[in-house]
């Protein structure tokens, strides 16, 4: 069976049926399918890249804030003599490192929205009682139907809905389900980031004014590595989170991913308001539940991970066509 673009160019040429101009025209509208059909996993269920560059730029991540930790603690707070100084910043700092954290835990282990591999089969497409005349995909990679907007990724090895990028970082895509985690995990990086370069700051200004040894606990030459160590981290990923928040807000507004922005693929679905896609991505109306990467987690397990999909062989053609009646 042809792809859609080999049709077009047969039409172009003139070397198509007579049909085949209404074959390319289906290819560009079909309708599209629901997430819902073609989704029979849970996003809710334990998700976990087993990728080593990924595994380890995540144990990285984990690595540099408890670094930021110790020097803002053991270096910068706790010798201070400013007790109230101490307790508010050290509880502001702790704070926003373990959200950053926990946003990171979710982003990494949450189903950004895989389609389930091998379900292109004509049993399945059958199962989803299809309208005469609808044009569906099969991705040849993982063997499954691919929905409206979904990209398959050679590191997950799974076609993702609305995937924006892979991000090694966090070691998995960014899709419809864990956007949100992500955003929150730049956000929290990016405000620790400029907390700790304000607190160093104020810190080497104290100790200009003071006798440096009663500065910290450690010896000033080992003090002043330390802290140019935390100013240069935290000045590197205060630029980095913030240009990724800045791209990840803009992407959700625009509802346009970063990879349908690179592929050139603008237009072809029907975009919603800016307001509308935040309360999407972010899961309701706007609330302090935008701001906690715990909201929506639960214990129990959907139905929907139950739902079985119907076996048989992977059908060949790459392009399914539903007969017209």
């Amino acid at each position: 069976m042809k792809s859609p673009v080999h049709r077009c160019r047969d039409v172009e040429h003139g070397r198509g049926q007579g049909g085949a101009g209404t074959n390319c025209l289906q290819a560009e509208q079909r309708i599209p399918i629901s997430k819902d059909v073609i989704t029979s996993s849970s996003a809710s269920a334990m998700w976990f890249i087993r990728d080593a560059c990924g595994i380890i730029c995540a144990v990285i991540t984990w690595l540099l804030v408890f670094y930021a930790e110790f020097v803002v603690l053991f270096v910068m707070l706790l010798p201070s003599k400013n007790l109230t100084y101490s307790i508010v910043n050290g509880t502001l700092f702790n704070t926003l490192a373990f959200l950053a954290l926990a946003s990171h835990l979710r982003a990494m282990c949450t189903d950004p929205g895989a389609v389930p591999k091998g379900n292109a089969t004509k049993e399945y497409i059958e199962s989803l009682q299809l309208k005469p005349g609808q044009v569906v995909y099969k991705c040849p990679k993982c063997c499954s139907i691919k929905p409206d907007r979904a990209h398959h990724c050679s590191v997950c090895k799974r076609c993702i809905r609305k995937m924006d990028h892979h991000c090694p970082w966090v070691n998995n895509c960014v899709g419809e389900n864990n956007q949100k985690y992500f955003v929150l995990f730049t956000m929290y990086i990016a405000l620790i980031s400029l907390h700790a370069l304000v607190m160093v700051v104020f810190h080497f200004l104290n100790c200009f004014e003071d006798d440096w040894t009663k500065c910290s606990s450690f010896s000033p030459p080992a003090t002043v590595i330390l802290l140019i160590l935390l100013c240069f981290e935290g000045l590197l990923f205060l630029i980095f989170t913030s240009v990724m928040f800045g791209t990840q807000v803009h992407s959700i507004c625009t509802d346009e991913t970063g990879i349908e922005r690179l592929k050139g693929e603008t237009g072809k679905w029907g975009k919603v308001p800016c307001w509308e896609a935040m309360q999407m991505a972010f899961g309701g109306p706007f609330s302090l539940s935008w701001c906690s990467p715990f909201a929506g987690l639960s214990c129990k397990k959907s139905s929907r991970e139950h739902v079985t999909v119907p076996q048989g062989d992977i059908i060949e053609e790459d392009v399914i066509e539903i007969p017209l009646e």
